[in-house]
């Protein structure tokens, strides 16, 4: 699955690399702006003839452009994303690597912590396992980008990465394709991502996360790592949770020693006992009260590192699971949620009654869980941050 993700977390990285003039120069002749991006990866240290290459032809991607304003919102809830995406053509196809580079992904796990199936599980929502690498241009989309002045700031670094993988070797301009944001590869790297950590998984002397596998792998495992993965942690756990569980407390924003919630009657999926240790969790109820739960660890931040979206990350710490071995969860039998308009409405309500939700964008997000919750809580309902139609016409 092509996506951009990931733009507002590296865009703090980014700037402390970049000055101040590069990342406002936007807009205006093209050409001029083409003028001063070589001039930047010249002053870069980067080859003469890999820029000239990188930038011959250059234009800008009209499609990019649409793309870019055309961005939706997701829509889907978490059970009809995970079902969709967590299918079994992708869980035969990722066990089958699984097995086919068990000795490689064995050596990345013992270097980074980070398990086969955590790696295996990115690259099959990403690109089904490298089939569906994307067919944008990179350089020229992270040119449109970099020249338009919605956030050349975030864009102007990777073009530049962008021009020093030309010169590294790495990939050729025409070899350079991927999403319209600009991601590259079987795990989709961003090119300042692939610059840094970018690995020769099989010693041939290039680093092609189009094509090669190993690299591919490797790579993607010391991104994982730098993230912040905690190696022989867990990341995510279905559970079960009595009915009169405290519901408010489940809130991936409160974090509890697993203890408590063991304490609270809260038991692993197979009804054995919570251990009783001091590990941080966070019960998740991605569809309320009545459909699955979770408890997430540390090692799930990872997960919203790698994609802020919420539906989008427990899908792919779930789907993790699976290919660790863990069986299919009970789905339950959750309320319908809201749909987009709906969702809407409830956070333009939400906002009146003095929440801030971050914005009225159809997103249940976790600021709109939260004001959620705390509706609930005073309408004398279990606050458990999943809106209902119920509790739209309430509010």
């Amino acid at each position: 699955m092509l996506r951009a993700r990931r733009l507002a977390l590296t865009l703090t990285l980014l700037l402390s690399g970049t000055s101040l003039a590069a990342a406002q120069q936007c807009g205006g002749d093209f050409s001029q702006f083409l003028d001063g991006v070589r001039a930047e990866a010249l002053a870069k240290g980067l080859s003469p003839a890999a820029v000239d290459t990188a930038l011959a032809g250059m234009r800008i991607d009209q499609k990019v452009l649409a793309a870019d304003r055309a961005q939706g919102v997701f829509a889907q809830d978490w059970q009809q994303f995970a079902t969709r995406m967590v299918n079994g053509h992708r869980l035969t196809q990722g066990k089958a690597n699984l097995q086919k580079y068990a000795g490689l992904l064995a050596q990345v796990e013992a270097e980074t912590g980070v398990p086969g199936s955590v790696i295996a599980a990115f690259w099959g929502l990403e690109t089904d396992y490298g089939a569906v690498l994307g067919n944008f241009d990179t350089l020229a989309a992270l040119a449109t980008l970099a020249h338009d002045c919605r956030r050349p700031e975030l864009f102007r670094p990777h073009l530049i990465g962008a021009i020093e993988i030309v010169d590294r070797g790495y990939l050729t301009p025409s070899e350079m394709k991927g999403a319209w944001a600009g991601e590259i590869g079987q795990t989709q790297l961003l090119p300042e991502e692939y610059i840094a950590f970018g690995t020769d998984g099989d010693g041939n002397g290039r680093v092609d996360l189009r094509k090669d596998a190993a690299d591919v792998l490797v790579t993607t495992g010391k991104y994982i790592q730098s993230l912040g993965w905690r190696g022989g942690e867990p990341w995510l756990e279905a559970v079960r949770v009595p009915a009169d569980f405290p519901w408010d407390r489940a809130a991936l924003v409160n974090k509890e020693p697993r203890s408590s919630f063991a304490a609270l009657g809260v038991a692993r999926a197979d009804g054995s006992p919570l251990p009783t240790d001091e590990l941080p969790a966070a019960l998740i109820l991605p569809m309320g009260r009545g459909g699955p739960a979770f408890l997430a660890y540390p090692n799930f931040d990872i997960y919203l590192k790698w994609n802020k979206s919420l539906v989008y990350s427990l899908t792919a710490a779930y789907f993790s699971t699976r290919l660790a071995g863990v069986p299919p969860i009970d789905m339950g039998n959750p309320q319908p949620g809201l749909d987009l308009d709906q969702t809407k409405r409830l956070q333009q309500r939400l906002v009146e009654l003095g929440h801030d939700v971050g914005g009225v964008d159809g997103i249940l997000g976790e600021n709109t869980r939260s004001a959620v919750r705390r509706e609930q809580q005073r309408l004398g309902l279990p606050a458990d941050g999943w809106p209902t139609r119920d509790l739209l016409s309430a509010l």
